[in-house]
């Protein structure tokens, strides 16, 4: 790790196989705490390369413990992370909106670190159980369209680095490699990315990939569709600079999403959207990306239309169904 640090601190970037044999070894616990603190702090200070993302995205990988779901066409709903805005859920419960609207999803996630509550504090305070048994996450995405995939059960490299990522309590280069790394390999991807330098990095990725997929980035710093202005959408069928009102709906202000203090008050939200008994605004945002992800399964779909599916699964019950179907 010395070796590494020091060619770092000399502001040189790692060839993709070194940013690959760090990361495994990371994996493996052969470093302590302050050499990873250290070894993370460097990406605060400097954007990451696509060799070093791509090493570290094959590392993680490489180590993962697998699950096949490829019985399924399955869809991973996540952001970065990172934005620093601590909007509500909207990921997770727009994985909840196109599950109830029939399609499945194979989510990947993990506790917030720079937010108070991630799309796994949430589901944990709500009643979900993680688990990597194979079996039930299939049962799960079979009868309830939706299975979570709690990140530290499945990423020995994550796990190691989990602590040191919450005594830091900003984000880190693990916030861009968690879509990146869903250890069930789903067919489709909706991302939200907190800056315009990680959606390049992530397009040029997922270009390499089979996957159809939709990047999404609001210009005033959302790692989502936040209907606060304008933001962009980067697909397989190009990039486009969209505004709220031209896929249907009206700008609305940051107070608007906000997600809450605490994990408790996250989990009343996340409720009253799912039971329909939200703001228009909440569900807007919700309605907006889910709209993106349901697009990414049926791509000759116009938005409008899927935006019509989405709201029909949100306002008829399916999307709550969904989630008590998982937690008994």
């Amino acid at each position: 790790m010395k070796k590494t640090l020091n060619k770092l601190f000399e502001h040189q970037t790692l060839s993709e196989s070194d940013a690959y044999n760090i990361l495994t070894r990371i994996g493996k616990g052969d470093f302590n705490h302050s050499q990873i603190a250290a070894f993370l702090t460097v990406y605060l200070m400097r954007n990451i390369s696509v060799e070093e993302l791509t090493g570290f995205r094959n590392a993680l990988l490489d180590l993962c413990l697998k699950i096949d779901l490829s019985d399924f066409n399955t869809i991973d709903v996540c952001g970065t992370g990172g934005d620093g805005k601590n909007t509500f859920n909207i990921s997770t419960l727009s994985a909840f909106v196109i599950a109830g609207a029939g399609y499945k999803v194979a989510k990947h996630g993990n506790y917030g670190v720079s937010s108070s509550c991630g799309s796994s504090n949430v589901l944990e305070h709500l009643g979900y159980e993680f688990t990597n048994d194979e079996s039930v996450l299939k049962q799960q995405v079979d009868e309830a369209n939706f299975c979570m995939m709690h990140a530290p059960l499945f990423h020995p490299a994550m796990k190691n680095v989990g602590p040191i990522r919450k005594e830091l309590g900003i984000k880190t280069f693990f916030n861009m490699l968690g879509p990146l790394v869903n250890p069930s390999f789903p067919q489709n991807q909706l991302v939200g990315v907190f800056n315009l330098e990680i959606a390049r990095i992530y397009n040029y990725l997922l270009q390499k990939s089979d996957k159809n997929y939709t990047i999404l980035h609001s210009l005033d710093g959302y790692d989502e569709i936040s209907l606060t202005g304008k933001f962009k959408a980067i697909s397989n069928q190009g990039e486009t600079l969209l505004s709220p009102e031209s896929i249907g709906f009206e700008t609305q202000k940051q107070e608007d999403i906000f997600g809450g203090e605490t994990i408790k008050e996250a989990a009343k939200i996340f409720i009253d959207v799912l039971s329909n008994e939200c703001t228009d605004k909440q569900k807007n945002a919700v309605l907006a990306n889910s709209s993106f992800a349901i697009q990414c399964f049926e791509p000759n779909k116009s938005l409008a239309d899927c935006t019509a599916i989405a709201k029909e699964s949100l306002e008829s019950g399916k999307a709550y169904k969904t989630l008590k179907k998982l937690i008994l």
